[in-house]
């Protein structure tokens, strides 16, 4: 599995940096980061160490519902799925809908990050 390039910048920052796409003026090169954090502290608490040890579970394991991933993990489910919804929102996890159940799948467990 291929690394994400993540980047921290100010908000203001990849505001100005997101509009400046839309209008043209500017064209992101493919290695630069795809993913935005406005600080080391929000980049930190998403990717902290248990939810990196978790990416790797669920691309380990690849468990077939959130519940299944919890009994595994020893997280409650509550406490699961707040996290993998964040980290879904960041595009770390995708959610599959599968009958009755939320299967997670990890999209990246490797990550660059650039300052």
């Amino acid at each position: 599995m291929t690394a994400i390039v993540v980047g921290i910048l100010p908000q203001d920052r990849i505001r100005e940096r997101m509009l400046a796409v839309s209008r043209g003026e500017y064209k992101p090169k493919a290695a630069e980061p795809k993913i935005w954090f406005t600080s080391m502290r929000s980049l930190a608490e998403v990717l902290s160490d248990d939810n990196r040890a978790l990416l790797k579970v669920i691309q380990g394991v690849k468990p077939q519902s959130i519940s299944t991933l919890a009994e595994m993990t020893g997280r409650t489910p509550g406490n699961l799925s707040r996290t993998l919804k964040t980290m879904s929102n960041y595009g770390f996890v995708e959610m599959k809908r599968e009958n009755r159940h939320v299967r997670p799948i990890a999209k990246f467990t490797e990550f660059r990050i650039v300052a």
